[in-house]
């Protein structure tokens, strides 16, 4: 089979959901690559906090949430590990990831804001290009920021492969979306840039995270009353 072959099968969802099962299995599954992937998000997030350290002061504590975009985006993936670790360390792999609806919140949350936050950079710094591709550190503050927010795509496309949505999580997922650009564009608290966003930004991360929603909702499966724990009823 040519490779141009092989990549046009990945139009096919069953043949994408194993593509994706067989990485999640492998980055996330094995306690040391599920080790190194943790380590490297802790590194991303100490990052997201550094960046947005300085300007928390002019943020009310309470929208900080909302406010540092990136790095809550990066702390929950984060979470989303953690709760990985009893499971892949006792050798059962993701198999035997715990179905719950906590998990299923923090699943579809985590998902959602990795990747509206992931793809964010690619509208926000484009709409002033010159101005981030001439800077001193250009480097870090466009290429950079953009090949490590993309870094948050591929981690939240595998969560699907162990985790599971409700209508409940999808629902609170776009409402803290929408709430997120109210507060970051109709409030002014919106993340540090070399220049004043206007409507076009704030459509844009609506539209990214409506579309972040709606690919949760084709991705993951639903957590019904067969799929619960004994605990859980």
């Amino acid at each position: 089979m040519r490779p141009l072959d092989r990549i046009g099968r990945l139009r096919v969802p069953d043949v994408r959901s194993r593509v994706r099962d067989a990485v999640a299995s492998e980055l996330l599954g094995d306690p040391r690559s599920l080790g190194f992937v943790f380590a490297l998000t802790a590194f991303m997030l100490l990052i997201g906090v550094d960046y947005y350290a300085p300007t928390l002061t002019e943020v009310p504590t309470v929208l900080w949430p909302l406010y540092a975009d990136s790095a809550v985006a990066v702390g929950l993936g984060l979470l989303v590990l953690t709760t990985l670790l009893p499971t892949v360390g006792s050798g059962k792999g993701l198999d035997g990831v715990p179905a719950n609806r906590p998990l299923a919140y923090l699943y579809t949350l985590a998902f959602v804001w990795l990747v509206t936050f992931g793809l964010w950079p690619l509208v926000a710094l484009n709409l002033a290009f010159e101005a981030y591709v001439s800077a001193p550190d250009a480097w870090i503050y466009y290429w950079g920021v953009l090949g490590t927010h993309l870094c948050f795509v591929a981690l939240a496309l595998l969560f699907p492969a162990f985790g599971y949505t409700t209508p409940g999580a999808l629902a609170l997922a776009a409402g803290l979306g929408i709430a997120n650009v109210v507060i970051d564009y109709g409030l002014g608290y919106h993340p540090p840039l070399l220049y004043e966003p206007g409507a076009g930004l704030a459509t844009a991360t609506l539209a990214i995270t409506l579309g972040a929603v709606w690919l949760a909702a084709r991705s993951f499966p639903r957590l019904d009353e067969a799929e619960l724990e004994p605990e859980d009823g």
